[in-house]
């Protein structure tokens, strides 16, 4: 049985890309013998921690990645997340073992300071290029990170890091939407280092059959950056006589905004766990998000999708490509007006009956699991000839 490695640095707040790699973990173990090394965004020492960024190493770490690498002798090492406490130096490990490597690309920290690619980094639909590694003089010092010019100028050195290793090593880089690969070939990264491999989960089949309640659910990071206040006004546009908003998650704006519109037809349930968010979405009419970023692979959407649930979305960055072409309820991004109007789709019962089976035909196919485990054969086989 061949072994494989994963490395992910976790979250403070576990978002989509924690429930992604937790997911594949376990669908890792149906087929080979899984360790994981994971670390943590705390400080202890923050003079140390300061070193480690201003040299884009974290030796402690990299310490714990060399003591695995020896006493598992992984086949395979695949590497989520590395910021912060991982650091770039976890991957100067595995170039000096030569062994064989897979980078998952969930976002665009490598590009951009704050990860997500939004002009002025929220406030409207065009790529925004302020923080570009690629082309110069590009702009290092920015608050965009936290408002703060020195953690703005501590996350960008990891990003440069991180990019110029992307461009010059010979790992395979997994990124989520052929949206993404493009973004890399235009930055310069090789396409035959690139590959397609969306993030593979499941859910209980009997959950697809549960009768729908009237109700909308949004289930995310609750923050200016996902567009939860526009979706909300846009909600209220509608003027349902029954139908509810139910908004699952926490964040920077939960308090605000559960202050300013928690009603009868407005519910704010705060975290829920994934379990918890999964039968509530199972007797929803429908999921939605107005996010205003380059999103990668939408966990809700696709989780909607398996339990043959319509999903309204912003026709943005690579989301689209989980659905059947022309589908429906896009709407365009930053026309809220355009979102009421898709939300108001959602009383037309048979409508939302033919999307949602049209969706989950279509999700089974792009995440069907044989395949996926065809591709990552494939893939370990090929870095053996390549090593």
């Amino acid at each position: 049985m061949k072994k494989i490695l994963v490395v992910h640095n976790k979250y403070r707040e576990r978002g989509g890309e924690d429930i992604a790699v937790d997911n594949e973990i376990n669908i890792l173990k149906k087929r080979y013998e899984v360790e994981v090394l994971f670390f943590e965004n705390y400080i202890k020492n923050y003079f140390l921690q300061f070193i480690y960024f201003i040299l884009n190493k974290n030796f402690k770490n990299m310490r714990l990645l060399n003591k695995k690498i020896r006493e598992f002798k992984p086949d395979l090492v695949y590497v989520h997340n590395t910021w912060f406490n991982g650091s770039v130096g976890l991957l100067r490990i595995l170039e000096k073992y030569n062994i064989k490597t897979l980078i998952k690309l969930h976002n665009f920290r490598y590009h951009c300071t704050r990860y997500f690619l939004a002009k002025n980094h929220i406030n409207n639909s065009n790529v925004c290029g302020a923080c570009s590694f690629k082309y110069k003089p590009y702009r290092i010092f920015n608050k965009y990170y936290e408002n703060s010019y020195l953690r703005s100028l501590l996350v960008h050195r990891h990003g440069k890091a991180l990019f110029k290793f992307l461009c010059k090593s010979h790992f395979k880089i997994s990124v989520l939407t052929n949206h993404h690969k493009n973004f890399l070939l235009d930055l310069g990264v090789k396409n035959e280092n690139i590959i397609i491999s969306p993030n593979y989960f499941e859910i209980e089949n009997n959950l697809s059959d549960i009768d729908d309640e009237d109700y909308i659910v949004y289930a995310g990071r609750i923050s200016k950056e996902k567009g939860v206040e526009e979706l909300i006004n846009s909600f209220l546009d509608c003027e349902f006589k029954e139908t509810k908003l139910k908004i699952l998650g926490d964040g920077p704006d939960l308090k605000k905004l559960k202050a300013s519109y928690e009603s009868e037809y407005i519910k704010f349930l705060g975290f829920q766990t994934n379990s918890a968010t999964i039968d509530i979405i199972a007797k929803s009419k429908c999921v939605v998000t107005a996010t205003k970023l380059y999103e990668g692979q939408p966990t809700l959407l696709c989780e909607a999708s398996l339990m043959k649930k319509p999903s309204i979305f912003p026709s943005y960055g690579g989301m689209a490509e989980f659905f059947p072409n022309d589908y429906e309820l896009k709407f365009n991004q930053g026309d809220y007006k355009d979102l009421t109007n898709k939300m108001l789709l959602t009383t037309n019962s048979d409508l939302l009956n033919k999307v949602g089976m049209e969706n989950h035909i279509f999700i089974r196919k792009k995440i069907n699991q044989s395949e996926y485990f065809s591709n990552l054969e494939q893939l370990i086989n090929n870095l053996k000839d390549e090593n």
